[in-house]
């Protein structure tokens, strides 16, 4: 009898909506065991947190529930599941304290209008690209491996400082309206606007059917740690307004003062993410230049423009479309050399041409619209192979993060034979594909799906050679230079061409990969016709 008593005192007991509503309450760390009615709490856990609970003595901060799936609707989409589920709910009512800040400084993440939450994304939901149940076992060192075998997002979020409208439900009038808009595939009445508060972080996940891919850390002190943790530079980045633009070094500048202007640009505080000489097709000039359409010398400069590779950039900076403008000043010499001498225009006039050698988005959209044509994404497919350890596969997936690749998908497996195939098909009858297929059987490897402009090349290129000692002469820096043991355990691989990545990612992923990866190089399709 004295045992159940401590049963019912270590867990409470949550059947209703209403109860769920009241325990989210709770000041501190709420563990919550989901069960439904016929499958029952997870017995096995209970002693771990009757230990934990004897142990950190916490009774106004640490708190055990079991919540019945079948009467709340908040936990529907664990219903009709019988593998463990635990929840985690953190509450605090303080505001943000930095522990490094004197009494009475204000923390560095404290403002009146934002507070900060920290929301992990676990890596099957970062993979798998789509809303999974988390299922995993009720073990803290596998919970540990669980979080340690692929890429987590991390973000730090805070809400918006504007009033942001609700949505509203209303009853349909069918003489006044004949719009209906879909939501979860059911028709609703067209919504009108109220202001309403706005929901917590984790009620508006919880409204999006989500929050089960999510560990969200509103805990003001362990919000900090994270923050200083994860983001180091948070203090000093968290006022920035990044941007990115692209930038163009018209022919004559190009090829007579490169270099003179990367200085530049460097020198103000730019990041060059991108760039790349490029010749412009007759289409291309005439939409870049189109302000000068109606100028005596517009024939001359099409011409210019279409006869010598032009350099296009893309920057990166603290409110880099203003920055930029600032700095190249206006589109005439002319009026640079009044108002502006300082300006780049003013600088590196070109005799004959009286515009500005330097050429710069005009606003964020179209901005956005001129990268992805000038700087169109392509996919290319990695591997990471079974020889190399965490620690060193750890090292891997940071050489291509700083490289500007972005891990589109990735998987863990072993590669039989059948797999294997699809990656090596072009060598496949050679002699020594059975040594390939030995090193590959060895263990678990990495394989990705690489996005960036240039991904087959730049990939192959952070390779390295296929032999590590060759790779340690000709490209020290290199994956393979720094990771690869012999010819078959150069640690990496990937597709020569982009025809070859195209035919494996689908194979090996199942996705659709655009024949065409160059995109619509219809100019003036893509872009709005730029306004001055």
């Amino acid at each position: 009898m004295a045992s159940k008593k401590r049963e019912i005192q270590l867990q409470t007991v949550v059947n209703s909506q209403s109860l769920w509503d009241e325990m989210l309450q709770n000041k501190g760390l709420t563990v919550i065991d989901v069960y439904q009615a016929w499958c029952g709490p997870c017995k096995a856990m209970q002693p771990l947190f009757r230990k934990l609970k004897n142990e950190l003595n916490e009774d106004e901060l640490l708190h055990f529930v079991v919540a019945e799936a079948d009467n709340i609707v908040t936990l529907q989409s664990f219903r009709d599941k019988c593998e463990p589920v635990f929840l985690f709910s953190v509450y605090h009512e303080i505001t943000f304290v930095d522990s490094d800040a004197e009494d009475g400084e204000e923390s560095p993440y404290e403002s009146a209008e934002q507070l900060y939450s920290i929301a992990i994304i676990k890596p099957d939901a970062v993979i798998a690209r789509k809303s999974l149940e988390i299922k995993k076992k009720p073990d803290f060192e596998d919970f540990v491996l669980f979080m340690t075998n692929g890429l987590s997002h991390i973000l730090v979020i805070s809400q918006g400082n504007e009033e942001q409208p609700a949505w509203e439900e209303t009853e349909p009038n069918p003489e006044t309206e004949t719009k209906v808009y879909e939501d979860h595939h059911h028709e609703v009445a067209p919504p009108t606007l109220r202001k309403e508060k706005r929901y917590s972080l984790q009620e508006y996940l919880e409204r999006q059917h989500i929050s089960q891919l999510c560990d969200i850390e509103e805990s003001i002190a362990n919000v900090n740690k994270f923050i200083d943790m994860f983001f180091p530079d948070f203090k000093s980045m968290k006022n920035l307004k990044l941007e990115k633009i692209l930038a163009l070094l018209r022919p004559d500048l190009f090829q007579e003062k490169k270099e003179n202007v990367l200085g530049i640009i460097h020198d103000e505080g730019f990041k060059i993410l991108m760039q790349r000489p490029i010749v412009l097709s007759e289409e291309e000039a005439q939409t870049l230049c189109k302000e000068y359409e109606n100028e005596d010398y517009f024939e001359n400069l099409i011409k210019k423009m279409t006869s010598s590779p032009s350099l296009a950039l893309v920057l990166l900076r603290d409110n880099c479309l203003q920055h930029w403008k600032e700095l190249i000043g206006p589109s005439s010499v002319e009026k640079a050399k009044i108002s502006l001498p300082e300006s780049l225009c003013a600088q590196f006039a070109v005799e004959g041409l009286p515009i500005n050698q330097l050429y710069g988005s005009d606003s964020l959209e179209t901005a956005e619209k001129e990268i992805q044509y000038f700087f169109p994404p392509q996919q290319t497919l990695a591997l990471i192979k079974p020889h190399v350890t965490q620690e060193q596969r750890e090292e891997i997936l940071k050489y291509i993060k700083e490289a500007g690749f972005e891990i589109t998908q990735m998987k863990e497996m072993l590669l039989n034979e059948e797999a294997a195939d699809k990656i090596y098909s072009k060598i496949k009858t050679k002699d020594f594909y059975k040594d390939v297929l030995e090193v590959l059987s060895e263990g678990l490897s990495l394989v990705m799906i690489l996005t960036k402009w240039n991904a087959v090349s730049d990939w192959r290129r952070l390779m390295g050679p296929v032999d590590p000692d060759e790779a340690k002469l000709l490209s020290p820096d290199s994956i393979r230079a720094q990771f690869g043991t012999s010819v078959l355990k150069n640690a990496v691989h990937g597709s020569s061409n982009i025809h070859e990545a195209m035919e494996t990612i689908n194979q090996m992923f199942e996705v659709l990969v655009p024949e065409n990866p160059e995109g619509n190089k219809n100019f003036e399709k893509i872009m709005h016709v730029r306004s001055h």
